[in-house]
């Protein structure tokens, strides 16, 4: 399947996954396509469902062997993809993202 990818500048690329693909499937593809670390990549997919609302989720890949098509990613399915920041050790941030749930809303 083909994942349509957008990063924090707007810049869009497709990868090209199997039907199969883990998360993992997809951060390796992307780290090789990028050059991006494969550790650092978030993934929120954007989604619209059958009452029209519109949705995000976070994609994640704390569980081994999750596949895509288990967080609803399809051939043409837009992910918003993040890096995270390196941990210099600064307790002095402006902001930080805490993830309480997949579900953004």
């Amino acid at each position: 399947m083909k994942v349509v990818v957008e990063n924090l500048t707007g810049t869009l690329f497709y990868v090209q996954v199997g039907n199969k693909a883990t998360v993992a499937d997809l951060k390796r593809e992307i780290e090789a396509q990028q050059k991006l670390p494969y550790d650092r990549l978030i993934f929120i997919l954007d989604t619209d469902d059958d009452h029209d609302h519109h949705r995000s989720h976070l994609i994640k890949d704390d569980v081994d062997g999750v596949l895509l098509v288990d967080y609803g990613v399809q051939d043409g399915s837009h992910v918003y993809m993040f890096v995270n920041p390196l941990d210099d050790g600064s307790t002095d941030h402006p902001f930080e993202f805490n993830w309480s749930d997949s579900v953004l809303g």
